[in-house]
């Protein structure tokens, strides 16, 4: 009798004493099994470590030590890279890394502040050559609407970009400006007609330049808040709701700093407008109250707000109001950031935190008493979901073996020095987190930076 044939070893055989898979608020012990890239089999792990001789043959074998948790890799679909035209700021190469060390696998490259700005295809094709080499991690790219440029809307589409970024007031750079209301309105007519995602900067112009300081004024901190109203958030998200409705279109409200927005996009979704919402770590982990004379690092548009409203978007987040937290990586040089003169009027406005955002976002979390298993559907299915990418964010057969070896209870200080981002300006410098990233894997492959960068070209689904 013919022996059957030994069956070839797998790429990585996974043992997890604990996991947190889709569907359930509860970690498991599993054994997972990668081979070309993806989760091929994925099966309960018995009490216990097995006998070497009961394992499958594998090339490599992770076993994850007691404190630590297997998670998919982070999807963020708001990351700033900045180059090419930029690249001082930040780049490919060095955001891609960051990314890695904080357990994203997946980003996802905003049309702006590269130069050129992603709203030709000539411009998506110069970008996507910049990074082709670079990238640590996998990389898709939004396109940009803006006035001048509609017409090319449909190319980019094409081109497989993941839907369209705009501002309704003004982004903070020239070359992109912001859509007025009813050029706005003929925007999301024509992303509606591609069925294509629109993707949207919301706060209204005029009430910015009603809450305007006097010119050339110095701003501490409560003058630039007082500067970016509640209000301007939630005329703008009205707008965007208005014309989705209007157009049947699909949009997505970007960074959400006011909660004073969510009974309006409940209600919205109650009638079956297609809107979905993210917030930004450093609105569930930081306040107002915290932000010390002169601390510009933490000026983000729009800005961080009180502790009290910071409680109320955690809420929102627990009643599934707020879709996703993601990072709105938006790094600058140290000089950008005018720590010299501490004038929040002047600074550049972003928060560099695409490293740290899901120990940030657990460590509040844990203090707050919710799992990490919704930690990791905010940060890691649900934007994959929203975008189309259904093989990324979760654990599970048949999706590619992105995986985040994290530790819930190891406390650390952030030192900026460390980071992997390229300019070592953070709101969450010296910041006490619990929580740490130990290990990440593309496609089963462990991410170090003495590796080639594995990362791929990412378009939208088809």
């Amino acid at each position: 009798m013919t022996a059957a044939p030994t069956p070839p070893p797998l790429d990585l055989l996974v043992l997890a004493p604990r996991a947190v898979l889709p569907g359930s608020d509860e970690e498991r012990s599993v054994r997972l099994r990668v081979n070309g890239g993806r989760i091929c089999l994925l099966e309960d792990l018995a009490e216990g470590e097995p006998d070497e001789g009961r394992l499958p043959t594998a090339a490599r074998t992770l076993r994850l030590a007691p404190d630590e948790v297997l998670l998919p890799g982070l999807v963020d679909t708001h990351v700033h890279v900045n180059e090419p035209g930029r690249t001082e700021w930040e780049g490919f190469a060095s955001a891609t890394r960051a990314a890695a060390a904080g357990g994203v696998t997946t980003l996802l490259d905003m049309p702006l502040n590269s130069v050129p700005s992603t709203v030709t295809l000539q411009a998506l094709r110069l970008k996507q050559e910049v990074a082709r080499d670079q990238v640590a991690v996998d990389v898709g790219f939004w396109g940009g609407a803006v006035p001048d440029h509609l017409d090319d809307l449909p190319a980019l589409h094409e081109a497989g970009v993941f839907g369209f970024k705009c501002f309704l007031a003004d982004s903070g750079v020239a070359e992109f400006p912001h859509l007025e209301p009813e050029v706005f309105a003929d925007a999301m007519a024509r992303t509606a007609r591609l069925d294509a995602l629109m993707i949207v900067h919301a706060e209204d112009a005029d009430a910015l330049e009603r809450s305007a300081p006097p010119t050339g004024a110095t701003l501490g901190y409560d003058d630039f808040l007082a500067s970016r109203p509640t209000d301007a958030e939630t005329l703008a998200v009205q707008l965007v709701l208005d014309q989705a409705r209007r157009s049947g279109g699909r949009a997505h409200v970007l960074h959400l700093s006011a909660a004073d927005a969510l009974t309006q996009l409940r209600r919205a979704r109650a009638e079956g407008v297609d809107v979905s919402v993210e917030t930004c770590p450093h609105y569930l982990t930081l306040t107002a109250e915290d932000v010390p004379a002169g601390g510009t690092q933490f000026k983000c548009c729009p800005p961080i707000r009180e502790s009290a409203n910071r409680d109320r978007l955690w809420r929102g987040l627990e009643d599934g109001d707020i879709d996703m937290v993601v990072s709105d990586h938006s790094p600058s040089t140290a000089d950008l950031k005018r720590l010299d003169t501490g004038d929040f009027g002047t600074a550049w406005g972003g928060i560099a935190s695409v490293q740290l955002g899901l120990p940030a976002v657990w460590d509040e979390a844990r203090r707050r008493g919710i799992p990490l298993a919704r930690v990791v559907r905010w940060m890691a299915t649900n934007p994959a979901d929203r975008v189309g990418l259904a093989t990324k964010g979760r654990l599970a057969v048949g999706a590619d073996a992105d995986l985040v070896v994290f530790a819930p209870e190891e406390a650390w200080d952030v030192d900026v020095t460390r980071l992997k981002h390229k300019n070592p300006v953070s709101a969450y410098a010296d910041r006490h987190l619990v929580g740490r990233v130990r290990q990440t894997y593309l496609r089963g492959e462990r991410v170090q930076d003495d590796r080639p960068p594995a990362g791929r070209l990412l378009e939208r689904p088809r």
